[in-house]
């Protein structure tokens, strides 16, 4: 099977699971979320096994900022991540192994707050008010179509890279389609909504933002892979690869677009 045919295998049977669990919300979004969760872990700590991260302290912070954001909101969500610390500085105590502190616990916080807490603000987009189902369809379907739109744009007419060093398959055209992509989802999600929410200025930022920091989430991964000298995550996912680089624009996004929804005056 072809890359692309791979990749359209997985979207057509992955994507209508993922926006039910987004109409359900609750603990249903919270039981998608936790797998994707555990697996994006066991995708980081394997990746990352040069530095030594401290397993059993990234599967703690991020199950604890989960459940800390699915029960306590935006404070709580915090507080789990920073179990993080303490967990990772005792284990590193008692392990037997004698990896650097600073490769070793840095690794440690960095996996527990890239998965944990990226992943835990999709949780509160969903419940953050009246509007949480539509906003996180859009955020959702935005970086969907910013990151659908900019792979089949690039590849049929890329021809300037965007960043070479760190992605070399990444083009300003492919940047341009996702863009527009991304904008206009936000635009048409939010459109019956301009009286009473976000107003169409409003809600074209969202977009830029949205594909904004997707794609700071996406050449954030590829930095990290280009350091640890690998070319995915993992392979549960066909020509996506694995969890990790389905999700690490929405990794990004997800904060983005929380904070800036709050700071319209929509809590």
């Amino acid at each position: 099977m072809s890359n692309l045919a791979s990749r359209l295998v997985v979207a057509a049977a992955g994507l209508p699971l993922v926006l039910g669990m987004l109409w359900l919300g609750g603990w249903w979004l919270f039981a998608l979320v936790a797998v994707a969760a555990f697996v994006g872990v066991h995708e980081f700590v394997t990746t990352a096994r040069p530095l030594r991260p401290l397993a059993p302290a990234v599967y703690g912070g991020v199950i604890l900022a989960l459940v800390g954001a699915r029960t306590g909101g935006l404070e709580w969500l915090f507080a789990g991540f920073l179990a993080t610390f303490v967990l990772g500085f005792v284990l590193h105590a008692l392990s037997s192994t004698r990896a650097p502190t600073t490769a070793a616990l840095g690794s440690t916080v960095l996996g527990s707050a890239w998965i944990g807490l990226g992943l835990g603000f999709v949780l509160l987009l969903r419940e953050m008010h009246t509007d949480g189902r539509l906003i996180a369809f859009t955020v959702v379907l935005g970086v969907f179509a910013a990151d659908t739109l900019a792979y089949l744009t690039g590849r049929l007419a890329g021809r300037h890279r965007l960043a070479p060093r760190l992605s070399p398959n990444k083009t300003w055209e492919g940047l341009l389609g996702g863009a527009v992509a991304g904008i206009f989802v936000a635009f048409i999600a939010l459109y019956d909504k301009r009286e009473s929410y976000l107003s169409i200025w409003q809600a074209v930022v969202l977009g830029l933002v949205v594909v904004t920091a997707a794609l700071l989430g996406d050449l954030f991964e590829s930095a990290l892979k280009r350091d640890l000298e690998v070319k995915d995550t993992g392979r549960l996912l066909g020509g996506h690869g694995g969890v990790l680089d389905r999700v690490d624009a929405l990794l990004f996004a997800a904060p983005a677009a929380y904070y800036l929804v709050v700071s319209f005056g929509f809590h």
